[in-house]
């Protein structure tokens, strides 16, 4: 009974944190279920209310009415903003929602951070709730027992408007069969609006109403999408009951568990998320694929290998985007794009120059997002994973005094293939919009192991002060900056022409026909799944080289370079170069860095804004990518495939 008592307040702070997550989270499911938007900026939806509810409390009823209403209102306002600027990707898919609402939400970020300051707000609640009562023999907050009365009466509800009214009706038609919502003379695009709207003000309201819980600051926005995509996965689209019950258990595992378990508590919402997106993938593919037929498999591969390999061997859908260049020409920009980078250390100063090597760093990271998400079919968001343990074994090493260049990238890359090996069965499996949410977990769990692992890793702190990497046996430390480029230069160069050669094989065919025909794959008896885990492997190494070279440029790592914003980073970067061009990838991952560190040292305080609106322009003057200005687009050439 003593452990009981002992954890009582810790359970009830876990029914509020987790009926808070269910406010913000039933908007989310509502947009992802219904509109069919993946919102990544939910959290910003959030943030609004509470910035507004901050900013009016008083310590009155009035102030909290009022902050009430101009939260719910903005957020509802910005819910129909972003009906409006998604309305045009309806067709595209998952992964250029994503990217343009991450987009918004670093703009809006930096909108709220210049009107109320980079510090945490304070909140001032009612007097009459600015107090505590007693609940079996403790003393408990009075607006948080006030709070998980009005969240039950929200989802009650909300569960009878979408049960028992005309507009749930409309709704749930509008998620399960437009076309008839349409014959009944309803517009499916009108509603899934509505829904965004709407889903924006319960976000607003959950913000104004959560801020003595979650209060507002610079991260808040990032925590609570993070909290809501665990909930949305664990919880499912179909009921908001299931969704209730799934905000509660993440609830108590934010706080209940956190005083039993400490040391486990930060890992098991992740990890439970990636178990369960993983039972679900596995069981929407558990019916096996049809049995090859062994008198016609070779007729079978053959009409396969013809069907993919286009004139001089290149997949079709790279044929697309070198169609009427002229060989010379093509030639002729291959070279430019190869010397520009050679003749840098001439023209940059130092600074500049440590930037151009961050960038080379950051686009072999997104050249490996090109290999899994442009020619195997699977767009990730958790490729910081790989990128993490290649970087923090290289730091290790050069902490032991193994500070030799090649062996340094040889061990990194090894780790990241060992890393991709473990998590690759979880992967291969799923498709679509479900790999971004399992490769997003499992980048999340890697980054909460390196901030958590604090005698390995340093912590939040990170790892600095080890030796210099030496770029050959017996070369000593460098002695400027330009030596350390050029040895990043050359091993960047030495693995995007490893990866050329070998998408450019046959190998690189059989991932162009998994990713567009997987059935006829299957049929003819490839083994679709061992491709895939080879891709899945090959990136894997390439982010690794990629992290050892991180660490190289900039003698020091932490959790932040390895983060969920740096995978965003490299995703787009490989939208940028088109999703099929490696080397498009590395010029996307330049452009991204002088965006964000040098136009932000002219324009100080405005580097979010300018990465989102280079989300912004990316995904819509964008859709083929970069190679898509350059390239004349065939009848039937498709932009960027949907993830779904």
């Amino acid at each position: 009974m003593g452990v009981l008592d002992a954890h009582l307040v810790p359970a009830f702070d876990g029914v509020a944190y987790g009926l808070l997550l269910f406010v913000v989270a039933a908007g989310l499911s509502l947009a992802f279920g219904t509109a069919g938007v993946l919102n990544l900026a939910h959290g910003w939806l959030y943030a609004i209310g509470a910035y507004a509810g901050a900013a009016l409390s008083d310590g009155s009823w009035a102030g909290l009415a009022a902050g009430l209403a101009a939260g719910t209102a903005i957020a509802c306002a910005a819910g129909a903003l972003l009906a409006f600027a998604t309305a045009p990707l309806a067709r595209r898919g998952h992964l250029d929602q994503a990217l343009l609402t991450f987009g918004l939400a670093l703009i809006g970020g930096n909108v709220l951070i210049e009107v109320f300051g980079a510090d945490e707000q304070p909140v001032q609640v009612p007097d009459a709730l600015n107090t505590s009562v007693s609940l079996l023999g403790h003393r408990y907050p009075a607006y948080r027992l006030g709070f998980i009365v009005a969240a039950v009466l929200l989802a009650a509800a909300g569960s009878w408007v979408l049960r028992g009214t005309r507009a749930g009706a409309a709704v749930r038609a509008a998620a399960d069969d437009p076309d008839m919502l349409a014959a009944g003379g309803r517009n499916p695009r009108t509603v899934h609006a509505a829904v965004l709207t709407v889903s924006g003000a319960l976000a607003g309201a959950a913000g104004v109403l959560g801020a003595p819980i979650i209060g507002p600051g610079p991260g808040t926005g990032d925590t609570v999408l993070m909290l809501s995509l665990i909930v949305v996965v664990l919880g499912g689209l179909d009921s908001l009951w299931k969704t209730l019950l799934a905000a509660v258990a993440v609830g108590q595992v934010q706080t209940l568990g956190v005083s039993l378990v400490p040391d486990l508590a930060p890992y098991l919402l992740f990890a439970a998320m990636a178990l369960v997106l993983v039972v679900r993938s596995r069981s929407a593919v558990a019916e096996p694929p049809p049995a090859p037929v062994p008198a016609a498999t070779g007729r079978a591969r053959k009409a396969v290998r013809e069907r993919f390999r286009g004139p001089g061997g290149l997949p079709r859908g790279l044929r697309r985007l070198t169609r009427r260049v002229p060989p010379a020409q093509r030639a002729t920009g291959l070279l430019a794009l190869a010397a520009a980078p050679a003749v840098l250390p001439w023209l940059l100063d130092d600074y500049s120059l440590s930037l151009a090597g961050h960038a080379l760093a950051l686009g072999l990271l997104a050249a490996s997002v090109t290999v899994l998400t442009g020619w195997a079919g699977l767009p990730t968001l958790g490729q910081t994973a790989p990128f993490a343990v290649g970087a923090y074994a290289t730091a290790l090493l050069a902490d032991a005094g193994w500070t030799v260049g090649p062996v340094q990238v040889a061990v990194a890359a090894t780790a990241a293939v060992l890393f991709a090996l473990v998590v690759g069965p979880a992967v291969i499996r799923a498709r679509g919009t479900t790999v971004l949410m399992i490769t997003l977990a499992v980048g999340e769990l890697t980054h909460t192991a390196v901030g958590g692992l604090t005698s390995v890793t340093g912590g939040t702190d990170g790892l600095v002060g080890f030796p210099a990497t030496e770029v050959w046996w017996g070369a000593g430390a460098p002695e400027d900056e330009a030596t350390v480029y050029w040895y990043t230069l050359a091993v960047a160069a030495c693995a995007l022409a490893v990866t050329l050669i070998v998408l450019r094989s046959p190998a690189g065919m059989l991932l162009t026909g998994s990713r567009t025909a997987e059935a006829r794959m299957r049929a003819s008896g490839h083994p679709v799944d061992r491709y895939l885990m080879a891709a899945h492997v090959g990136a894997g190494a390439l982010a690794g080289v990629a992290g050892s070279l991180l660490v190289t440029g900039r003698q020091y790592v932490s959790p932040a370079d390895v983060g969920f914003e740096i995978a965003a980073f490299a995703l787009l970067a490989a939208v940028i170069g088109g999703t099929v061009s490696v080397v498009g990838a590395v010029f996307g991952a330049g452009l991204i860095v002088a965006t964000r560190d040098w136009l932000s040292g002219i324009w100080p305080g405005y580097g979010p804004a300018l990465l989102g609106v280079l989300f912004v322009v990316t995904v819509y003057l964008l859709p083929r990518g970069l190679p898509g200005l350059f390239a004349a687009r065939s009848p039937g050439a498709p932009a960027r495939k949907a993830t779904s």
